[in-house]
């Protein structure tokens, strides 16, 4: 049903890792782009989700990071630590200049791992669809949507389908309003003939190796709001200061306080969620955890609120 979207850094594996039981419990599915060199991290996330008994999906070629060039390390682990888990799916990352050929051929080489296909940036998805005629109805399509419009995915609507949307607008911190739209996915996915949705979380699809110092710290929140559709929304909580790159512990603070008063106006529609309560507990204590953490936390939010939306 839900699909969220990661690139394997560090925090977003300690995320999937921490949250394997609840994903397994909702029957979300974790895809997950490996981006650093070490594969150590990933097979730990791996196992989380296998014993937890839960599904992920592994990018075998990914598109950006460490693996960019060659995706066969990834490969070879799920070959050698994976090869008999049903569990673990092996994902054909399908860009812009991949022809059929190429396709088929790292679908035929990860045959045993029931491989999903994402598309995002492909351009031939008919001649793509008649080749895999034969294993349609097997098969499952993933479409990050701003790459895959309606007519793009006409051509595979006798697979399992799921729409991936970005619902984050990414910016600068200090730029931020305070709440925007994120998506309706969680709600419109049926009637777009979706057998489930996707995201990048409060991530977004746009990949950058690491920030530099934060001008800024913004805490971002997703909600559903039940007096507008159920439609989800996001908050972005920034800090006053916005003119220095010293002090990030002092910014986060301002940024938590702000966080805090929403929640405690009693109109924020934001869920008390585990990590809410762990947000509220960093404000008790005045302590800062670092950005990585935070992100960590608000990510743990968004999956809890989904899974208590979807029932």
């Amino acid at each position: 049903m839900y699909h969220p979207y990661f690139r394997g850094k560090q925090f977003e594996l300690i995320t999937i890792r921490e949250m394997a039981a609840l994903l397994a419990e909702k029957n979300f599915v974790p895809v997950i782009e490996p981006v650093r060199e070490s594969l150590g991290s990933l097979k730990k996330t791996l196992d989380a989700v296998s014993e937890a008994g839960g599904s992920a999906i592994v990018i075998v070629n990914p598109y950006h990071g460490d693996h960019q060039e060659n995706g066969s390390s990834i490969t070879g682990l799920l070959q050698e630590d994976f090869g008999d888990d049903e569990s673990i799916s092996a994902g054909i990352l399908l860009r812009n200049g991949m022809t059929v050929e190429e396709v088929m051929a790292c679908y035929q080489q990860h045959v045993d791992h029931s491989p999903v296909l994402i598309h995002a940036g492909f351009t031939e998805p008919k001649a793509l669809s008649v080749e895999l005629a034969d294993s349609m109805s097997n098969l499952t399509n993933i479409f990050v949507e701003d790459h895959a419009k309606l007519l793009y995915r006409k051509h595979f609507d006798r697979s399992n389908r799921i729409l991936v949307r970005d619902g984050f607008k990414r910016q600068r911190n200090a730029d931020y309003v305070e709440m925007e739209e994120f998506s309706d996915l969680n709600v419109t996915y049926t009637e777009l003939g979706m057998a489930g949705f996707g995201d990048f979380l409060m991530v977004g699809d746009a990949y950058t190796e690491g920030g530099g110092p934060a001008y800024a710290v913004a805490i971002h929140l997703t909600f559903i709001d039940p007096e507008k559709d159920d439609v989800m929304y996001i908050y972005h909580f920034v800090s006053d200061t916005k003119d220095t790159p010293t002090d990030p512990a002092g910014k986060f603070g301002q940024a938590l306080a702000k966080l805090i008063a929403k929640l405690d106006s009693g109109t924020s529609h934001i869920l008390e969620t585990k990590a809410i309560q762990e947000f509220r507990a960093l404000h008790e204590k005045g302590h800062f955890p670092g950005l990585g953490y935070v992100k960590k936390l608000s990510m743990k939010h968004h999956i809890e609120t989904l899974a208590d939306y979807l029932g």
